[in-house]
């Protein structure tokens, strides 16, 4: 009953994406002929950006999976305790790959595709009413939430009851040690996803403020400016496919994770379970069944969203989504008090400090970016001396702001172990993190319809400017832009506090899944070992690596749009006399190739850096002869996660608030602070955003995938480092 559950609740999420939303949305007026062009050139150059993007990711995706079947079918010696025999492990886990990966590329397409025709419709829309544009933006991004949720759940589902319908192994617990691929696949595809998606928006956004604004003294989407267009596809590139494969993958290793980890809990507590006929298929599917609940919440929170031309359109959306998060509290405790028996109070408990955390998360992150608090005033301030000053104050907030989640982090994770190991059941202390983490993303679908809501809100800002409508349909786009701009910071603090949890989340279950692997290992990872020490070292530095690859790429790309813009300034007089258009293709053109070629290098890095330290110290430790002061490749692995996720999460902390803080200290000053735009503050604000870029769109949102990369990538290659 309870796989039938799960499959139908995300089956009917997928149909209420398909066959309300987008009907919903795609049905709405389109608008003028001159909003129709400038729709079609952003749609025009996202597909194009996507498609080869997609076709990049899938030669690297054939040959990773080609890889893991060849090393687990053929390199790596069977252990005892595998799950299922050689060929057998090699062929689920490559196949579970495959199909995480195939179904994060169609996530995050679907998520794209539908946000590149709602822009135009909330544009139209919002020529009428406020409510019109709202709802049309929000629907429009609740298609990607429903996908990103409903698929992840739909393909962890489908492959737990797939492999145990074919019967390949007698032990239902070992059955989501065989799937974990699929969490992987989709890791994989969410770095190189937003990575490229990152790279493309940042190199765009950069190239048309440093001319348009320093420059050319024109405003931010003026026609005039040739990587106008490329900046708008960028929002869709980056803030919609990027950040839908990046929940996706959130939610596909979370759901694996947790389920690794109920399996173990079950086995913990066989005689408790069977006493009270509860049964090891609806333990081990618990976080499933709680996730799916989070689905039905999610469409009624949609659903409540209305607002009209007084109210402030950010109050409707935290409306929907403190009934979407109530709702799903509800699920919450049903799930728990069903599948969990008479202890099942203290898990629910657990899921609630999830929910608490993430709105925790939220509204520091917002304390730390929004131009009312002191940090984003003491960076405008500081701009009256200068770009230095101005650099200085937001390294120095970046830093500051990594205080209080950590905080948060850190209360989250000991109170959830207490509560999991105060509830009466042995083993269940790491147990309560998962279900803390569960009920994190027990509104993911609500929280990327919101963080989707932005880019379409942009672009639809984009297309009324670029238009030429009148003042008072501006008005209103910029009011959801505003709004939009709010909701897309908001989500970077949701995302980094789940990547947190679930962190912890999947350090434990790759804990237990060393485990079974070998017996013998006491779950303990040394750090007084030399060889440990070292691999917690180049966990560690692997972050700073990344980081630098990611921001480089940014500021190489846009070193040659920036050399385009001008370049068309130069030869064509017209274009700023208005008298001719600029040629938005070059911009679009040198995006898109700088992306793709500057995307590889980090992900490789991640991937290689992993196996190689794994296989690597292995070796070192069976040539010592298994010396009782070595380490396993296994739990140099295991320093090598930890340290590199917990430097991971530092990192994306400082990078997204800092270069959120950077955004809206210019935003603050173009309310008229410190002498308003075109000022000299002003023009320092808008240097110090530039530099924030690539840290708030690039760097730390690819580091949040990276966080869960290790982790999944540990989770499937375990086998090959002990």
């Amino acid at each position: 009953m309870e796989l039938a559950l799960i499959l139908g609740i995300s089956v009917f999420g997928l149909l209420f994406a398909g066959f309300y939303l987008i009907p919903n949305v795609l049905k709405r007026d389109q608008g003028t002929p001159a909003m129709q062009e400038i729709s079609n050139a952003i749609k025009q150059g996202a597909e194009a950006f996507l498609s080869r993007q997609n076709k990049t990711i899938a030669y690297m995706a054939i040959a990773l999976a080609c890889l893991i079947y060849i090393l687990y079918a053929f390199v790596r010696e069977p252990n005892p305790h595998d799950p299922v025999d050689a060929s057998g492990l090699a062929l689920w886990t490559t196949l579970s790959f495959v199909l995480g990966a195939a179904c994060s590329v169609a996530s995050g397409y679907m998520g794209m595709w539908v946000a590149i025709r709602s822009n135009i419709r909330t544009a139209a829309a919002a020529r009428t009413s406020m409510n019109g544009a709202l709802q049309t933006a929000l629907r429009g991004g609740a298609v990607s939430g429903f996908f990103v949720v409903a698929l992840s759940l739909l393909g962890v589902a489908g492959l737990f009851a797939v492999v145990d319908a074919a019967g390949v192994t007698t032990d239902m617990t070992k059955i989501p040690l065989l799937i974990v691929g699929y969490g992987f696949g989709a890791s994989f595809v969410a770095l190189f996803a937003q990575l490229g998606g990152g790279i493309y928006t940042k190199a765009a956004d950069v190239g048309a403020d440093l001319v348009g604004k320093v420059e050319a003294g024109i405003p931010e989407d003026d026609p005039r400016n040739p990587a106008v267009i490329a900046d708008l596809v960028g929002d869709n590139v980056g803030d919609c496919a990027g950040r839908g494969a990046d929940l996706f993958e959130s939610t596909a290793a979370e759901n694996i994770g947790a389920m690794i980890l109920a399996a173990g809990l079950y086995r913990a507590n066989t005689e408790y379970f069977e006493a009270n006929a509860l049964t090891l298929l609806g333990v081990i599917l618990f976080p499933l069944v709680a996730r799916a609940f989070g689905i039905l919440a999610s469409i009624v929170g949609i659903l409540m969203v209305k607002t009209n031309e007084t109210e402030d359109p950010m109050k409707a959306l935290n409306r929907g989504y403190f009934v979407a998060a109530g709702l799903a509290m509800v699920g919450f405790y049903v799930a728990s008090k069903w599948l969990l028996g008479e202890h099942y109070f203290n898990f629910f408990l657990c899921g609630v400090i999830g929910v608490v955390a993430s709105i925790a998360f939220v509204s520091i992150r917002q304390y730390y970016t929004e131009y009312k608090y002191r940090p984003v005033q003491s960076i405008a301030e500081a701009s009256q001396t200068g770009p230095a000053t101005n650099i200085i104050a937001g390294i120095a907030i970046g830093m500051e702001s990594t205080g209080y989640p950590i905080l948060v982090i850190s209360a989250s994770i000991i109170s959830a172990y207490f509560l999991g190991s105060s509830s009466g059941l042995h083993d269940a202390g790491l147990f309560g993190t998962a279900v803390a983490t569960m009920g994190m993303l027990g509104t993911a679908a609500y929280i990327l319809a919101m963080d989707t809501f932005g880019p379409i809100t942009d672009n639809a800002g984009g297309i009324v400017e670029m238009s030429h409508q009148p003042e008072e349909i501006r008005q209103r786009t910029d009011r959801l832009d505003s709004v939009g701009n709010t909701t897309k910071a908001l989500t970077k603090g949701y995302a980094v506090g789940s990547a947190a949890l679930a962190a912890f989340l999947l350090f434990g279950a790759y804990i237990d899944e060393v485990r079974n692997y070998m017996p013998g290992f006491e779950g303990v990872i040394n750090l007084n070992k030399p060889e440990v020490f070292v691999g917690a070292l180049l966990g560690s530095v692997l972050v700073y690596l990344f980081s630098s690859l990611a921001i480089k790429a940014v500021g190489k790309a846009a070193y040659a749009i920036i050399n385009n813009v001008r370049e068309q300034f130069k030869n064509n007089p017209g274009i700023m006399a208005g008298t001719s258009k600029p040629d938005y293709g070059q911009c679009v053109d040198i995006a898109t190739k700088a992306a793709l070629r500057k995307m590889v290098l980090p992900g490789l890095l991640v991937v290689g850096m992993t196996v190689g330290v794994g296989v690597i110290f292995k070796w070192i430790y069976y040539a010592g002869g298994k010396l009782p002061s070595g380490a396993s490749g296994a739990e140099v692995i295991g320093g090598f996660l930890m340290a590199g996720t917990i430097t991971g999460i530092l990192m994306a902390l400082f990078l997204n608030n800092g270069g959120g803080a950077w955004d809206n200290a210019k935003k603050y000053i173009e309310t008229g602070a410190f002498g308003g735009k075109r000022s000299e503050p002003h023009k320092a604000a808008v240097v110090g955003d530039t530099v924030g870029d690539p840290f708030k769109d690039t760097a730390g949102p690819s580091l949040h995938v990276l966080i869960k990369l290790l982790a999944t990538l540990t989770l499937v290659l375990a086998p090959l480092f002990i």
